[in-house]
Order: C-alpha cells, then sequence, then structure tokens
C-alpha cells in the first residue's frame, strides 16, 4: 500500500509517518522540508517529498509528478492552519488580518482540493482507494469556538468529504473525515501512551490515539468505510 501523509513533518501528521503501514508498505510523507529523527521501521519504506502547500496548484503538479510513477492508495490530508490568536481569549475576528483569513482559506480549503483533484485519478486506479481528511470538531454544528476563518475551514472539509463520496461512490472511492479535538502534539509516538495520556490532564488527545483510529481505517475491507468520526477528548464539556 503507498500512503500519502500531507502535512508530515510535526505533530500528528510525523505520527502518521512514524506509526502507520505494515510490511511492505511505503509511506510518503510531504511538508516544506523533511524533519529530523523520524523513526522508520525497517519493513516499511519511507520517502518525502518537499512542497509547500501555501501556493496550492504548484504543490499539486508537484506532488502529482512525484507519485505517478508507483501509484497511491490512501491520501490522509492533515495540514491546517489557523488564527495568530486562535483558541485564546484575545481572538477577534474583526481584527485579524485579511492576508492571515486569505492564507488560512489557501491552505485549509483550496490546496486540499487542487491536490486532491490532481490525485484522484491516480487514487481510482488502486483496487481500494481512500481518501482520509483531517477535520475538527470546530467544523461541527454547537462547537462552541468562534474562529471564523477555521472554523469555516473545517466545515469546508466536511463538505469536500461528502461531495467526493457522491461522486465516486460507484468507484468505491472511501472518503472518511475525522472531526479531531485539542490534541496533544507535543509527545512523540515514542512517548509511552500513558505518560502523553496524563498531559492536558483529559482536555488533550494523545496522537496515539488518532494514529490507531486511522490504522483501524486502514484495515477495513473494501465493502466498508468509515464515513465521519468524532474524536474529542475525555473531559471536553462541547461534546
Amino acid at each position: 500500500m503507498n500512503i500519502l501523509v500531507v502535512g508530515a513533518s510535526k505533530g500528528l501528521g510525523r505520527a502518521f509517518i512514524e506509526g502507520l503501514g505494515n510490511a511492505g508498505d511505503t509511506l510518503i510523507g510531504v511538508s516544506r522540508t523533511r524533519p529530523q529523527g523520524l523513526m522508520a521501521g525497517a519493513e516499511r519504506s519511507v520517502r518525502w517529498i518537499e512542497a509547500d502547500l501555501m501556493n496550492p496548484a504548484k504543490a499539486a503538479q508537484e506532488i502529482e509528478k512525484a507519485v505517478k510513477a508507483d501509484g497511491l492508495d490512501t491520501l490522509i490530508y492533515n495540514l491546517g492552519i489557523w488564527e495568530e490568536f486562535a483558541f485564546d481569549s484575545a481572538y477577534d475576528f474583526v481584527e485579524s488580518a485579511d492576508d492571515e483569513v486569505q492564507a488560512i482559506v489557501n491552505c485549509n480549503i483550496t490546496s486540499t482540493i487542487l491536490l486532491i483533484k490532481r490525485l484522484l485519478p491516480l487514487l481510482l486506479k488502486s483496487p481500494h482507494p481512500r481518501i482520509i481528511l483531517t477535520g475538527s470538531t470546530s467544523g461541527l454544528p454547537q462547537s462552541g469556538r468562534t474562529e471564523v476563518a477555521f472554523g469555516a475551514s473545517k466545515f469546508a472539509l466536511r463538505g469536500i468529504a461528502e461531495t467526493l463520496r457522491e461522486g465516486y461512490r460507484e468507484q468505491r472511492l472511501a472518503v472518511t473525515c475525522l472531526n479531531l479535538g485539542y490534541l496533544n502534539t507535543e509527545d512523540l509516538l515514542s512517548t509511552p501512551i500513558n505518560v502523553a495520556a496524563q498531559r492536558g490532564e483529559g482536555h488533550l488527545i494523545p496522537v496515539h490515539d488518532v494514529v490507531e483510529v486511522v490504522r483501524m481505517i486502514l484495515s477495513l475491507s473494501p465493502a466498508s468505510y468509515v464515513r465521519e468520526l468524532t474524536l474529542p477528548a475525555i473531559l471536553d464539556e462541547r461534546f
């Protein structure tokens, strides 16, 4: 299986590269620069594509060119940015800079759509094509969040998933949107999970848990798929 992870240099994306795949699989990371010190199992192949999704059309073309020869089975789109003062009492939509709003839309929506458009013909050649979009609980109704550009982009991600499923159902394209709560991205996958789970005292999700959920999704047969999954922290009062 060839698995492409966009936004793979740190945090959850890095955990996907380190934690997904079985013997014989190839993990392909995408980020502006390749991170140092990755854990790479000898039974899996790890490749890297250096591309900047802030330039969506150029990056999509570069990524398609890099994966075209070997094909693609799974796309995990994990890239997303938010406002400078997001998730902070200092956030004020009216005070958000115009270029900040444009950058969020460009990175979180435009680049997602253009990259999927480029890679979809390759994915549909796979016997079991999958797209997994890393969304947020901020993209759910009554999320209790106020970040306008970020929230709108995560609602858009769910819309992308819905329309792709409708458009390519007959080709058996499995599209999953993960609505994730607040993550603990400080602890790497190499950190024991019992230690990582203590950070945030019940208000943060270890990346280990998200990796396990995605491993489950990737283990399913072509006869089923996970349409949408919401994963909040255990003490998140919004859910």
